[in-house]
């Protein structure tokens, strides 16, 4: 049974893009992944079709779609790979901040580029020395006259060579008592003079997808590039962490799905001893034992997008999702290379990928240590 806030605008939208996927992407992606970049191209062609932020207002450039739009397209790029995500990072993630808490002025100057493709946008938290501690952040963006001076580095942060437009998590008030009253966001665009990156990083997955080092030396910011409140940055991150972690556990979701779907073919195909492997009782289980658990994932994810969509605070929920299904996600994705035997270690198949893809949904958009203290801290503990 599928989710009551499917209707059928959104399997209208889902063939369409799936079959839009088959053409633009699955000839390529192997190419993307080995060249650890998604051509700018791609960006165009998705503009192009509507298909980057629907949701933003018409006035804009948008379509002024629901939230079940994000999910289907989030939900297809991953069926493809995880190393599309940085779509949905501009999509549902970086793009609402604008949308949020920009000013009429900024809406005007960024959206339209965002949902065109002409710009590429990305969020810059993370620091070498700060991951989940948002709070005591060290880049520093100190007032002088008009604009805002900044210092610092950001790292491992997706979309970090494509991106023209980052918001980039900052410090304007470097002794605020408590020291999280301090952050602010600035939106830094490509261009200004001391913005540079540092390297492409190589990581373990998520190949085509494209992760930096940035660092700012000097950097003078215009105080119009301010994004909301000075001082409310801390507040506005925290807002936004909800609808980010469940693009995570929809995309794991995903995976978790894809990987199945593509074990049960092979089991039913190989044969041992003298018969197919998926005859063997212990096989059997192990499968029963992951549909299952997917089941259930799905059944919780598609709940929380119904309450996320009704504007509830799901906070709590969000970050058990979070957690459990992508440590789900990282079991099947074992379990699943197992029952591949030698073929799940070499890398045409796909499962040998999925395996290195799924790990880091564990640790961005907050650690799965961090999501269970933040449950435990709601539940009053």
């Amino acid at each position: 049974m599928r989710a009551r806030y499917v209707k059928q605008e959104h399997h209208l939208l889902r063939d369409s893009f799936r079959k839009f996927l088959e053409k633009e992407v699955k000839p390529f992606f192997e190419q993307w992944e080995e060249e650890r970049l998604i051509p700018r191209s791609f960006w165009k062609k998705l503009g192009d079709n509507g298909y980057l932020c629907p949701w933003v207002d018409e006035q804009y450039g948008g379509l002024g779609a629901d939230f079940a739009y994000s999910v289907v397209i989030t939900e297809e790029l991953e069926r493809i790979g995880s190393g599309l995500l940085g779509v949905s990072l501009h999509n549902d993630i970086v793009v609402p901040y604008i949308s949020s808490f920009g000013t009429e002025e900024q809406k005007q100057r960024w959206l339209p580029g965002c949902i065109s493709g002409d710009i590429i946008t990305a969020i810059a938290m993370t620091e070498p020395g700060t991951g989940s501690d948002l709070a005591n952040i060290r880049t520093t963006a100190i007032p002088d006259g008009e604009c805002y001076v900044v210092n610092g580095q950001k790292t491992f942060i997706s979309n970090g060579i494509l991106a023209n437009l980052v918001v980039v998590a900052v410090k304007t008030d470097p002794h605020a008592k408590p020291a999280h009253k301090g952050v602010s966001l600035l939106v830094m665009e490509d261009g200004t003079p001391g913005f540079s990156r540092g390297r492409k990083l190589n990581k373990v997955g998520l190949h085509s997808q494209d992760t930096a080092e940035l660092i700012f030396e000097d950097c003078r910011v215009p105080k119009a590039n301010l994004l909301g409140q000075e001082g409310n940055g801390f507040r506005y991150l925290m807002e936004k962490l909800q609808q980010e972690r469940l693009m995570v556990a929809i995309m794991a979701q995903v995976s978790a799905e894809e990987m199945l779907a593509q074990t049960i073919p092979y089991i039913q195909s190989r044969q041992a001893f003298g018969q197919p492997i998926s005859s063997f009782q212990h096989t059997q289980f192990t499968v029963a034992e992951m549909a299952t658990e997917i089941e259930l994932g799905r059944a919780f994810l598609d709940q929380l997008i119904e309450s996320h969509m009704a504007g509830d605070n799901v906070v709590t929920q969000v970050s058990m999702a979070k957690w459990w299904i992508t440590e789900m996600a990282k079991r099947i994705a074992g379990q699943c290379m197992q029952l591949h035997g030698g073929y799940g270690y070499m890398e045409e198949y796909p499962i040998a990928r999925r395996y290195r893809d799924i790990p880091v949904s564990a640790i961005y958009a907050g650690t799965n240590e961090i999501m269970k203290s933040i449950i435990a801290k709601n539940m009053g503990l």
